[in-house]
């Protein structure tokens, strides 16, 4: 099977292979689709064309593992096209689309993955390897206050969630 290099293997409906994306010329397609990405707005095409320099766009059929809670990680992923179901330890959570990103968590911190994200449709991500990904953040200080900002109210909204719970579970 071919792995997105992650540190486990994809599984999809009739374990489908995850394919890489064959692009040309592939440095334009990539910045075309990172310009759509809301977290990329305010990047330079300078910033653009050097992330898409150290990324790859990815396909996977609907159904797939993208990542799996506990395993190890070695890709952020950036959805471009298709949505993603989000479950973790405490169940599911938002869903994610376009725009939205996952996998940085264990490229960060080192540790395994903490959530398992399937794809709901068909999805096209662009995908940077661990390898590259301190670099991306090196070179792109705006993108990680972006980041900071969304990995904030991630963890604001599971904080609510928690007091949320605790609050019912105190109340019985």
């Amino acid at each position: 099977m071919d792995l997105p290099r992650d540190g486990s293997p994809l599984h999809g409906p009739g374990d489908v292979d995850v394919r890489d994306v064959p692009l040309a010329p592939s440095t334009d397609t990539r910045v075309a689709h990172l310009a759509r990405v809301s977290l990329f707005s305010d990047c330079t095409d300078d910033e653009l064309r050097r992330i898409a320099d150290i990324s790859r766009i990815v396909e996977a059929p609907a159904g797939t593992i993208l990542t799996k809670a506990g395993a190890s990680g070695d890709s952020f992923f950036f959805i471009i096209d298709g949505r993603v179901s989000v479950e973790t330890q405490i169940g599911y959570g938002d869903s994610l689309h376009p725009g939205d990103f996952f996998g940085e968590m264990s490229l960060l911190d080192g540790e395994p993955r903490s959530a398992t994200i399937t794809a709901m449709t068909d999805v096209r991500l662009l995908v940077v390897d661990r390898s590259h990904f301190w670099r991306l953040l090196n070179e792109t200080p705006d993108l990680v206050r972006r980041m900071l900002v969304v990995l904030s109210r991630r963890v604001r909204r599971l904080e609510q969630a928690t007091y949320a719970l605790r609050h019912r579970m105190n109340q019985t």
